[in-house]
């Protein structure tokens, strides 16, 4: 039996699509005691898990102090106060495992370049 099927869940309105290489900003709401407050977590999605479901997540990473830190976020949580795609990163691979065992400029990833209109074409009026 599938989660879809167990657990009827409407997407989070405030996450935007985005992939595995792209720079996020994850604010979670995180409750401590009886107060509540908001984490940001900001790092490189190195993959995406279980499609578009409701089991649906995806993986952060970043580097704090010379130490990699991981995060796993469901997509599908209502904790999840907003995303925002900071930069959106160009890569080959789904599954980014190989940023592990890299640090520093080898593990950077190349922006995804968006494509120039030509010169002598007007814009389109929208």
């Amino acid at each position: 039996m599938d989660a879809a099927q167990l657990f009827k869940s409407d997407p989070n309105p405030n996450i935007p699509d985005f992939g595995p290489g792209d720079t996020v900003r994850v604010n979670f709401r995180i409750r401590e005691g009886d107060r509540e407050r908001i984490q940001a977590f900001q790092g490189v999605v190195i993959r995406r898990h279980n499609g578009k479901g409701p089991a649906a997540s995806f993986t952060v990473r970043r580097i704090s102090a010379g130490i990699g830190i991981e995060r796993i976020f469901p997509i599908c949580s209502p904790l999840i106060e907003s995303l925002e795609v900071t930069r959106r990163g160009s890569v080959r691979r789904a599954k980014l495992y190989y940023l592990r065992g890299l640090q520093g400029r080898a593990a950077r990833i190349k922006e995804k370049t968006v494509p120039r209109r030509p010169r002598n074409q007007p814009r389109s009026e929208a």
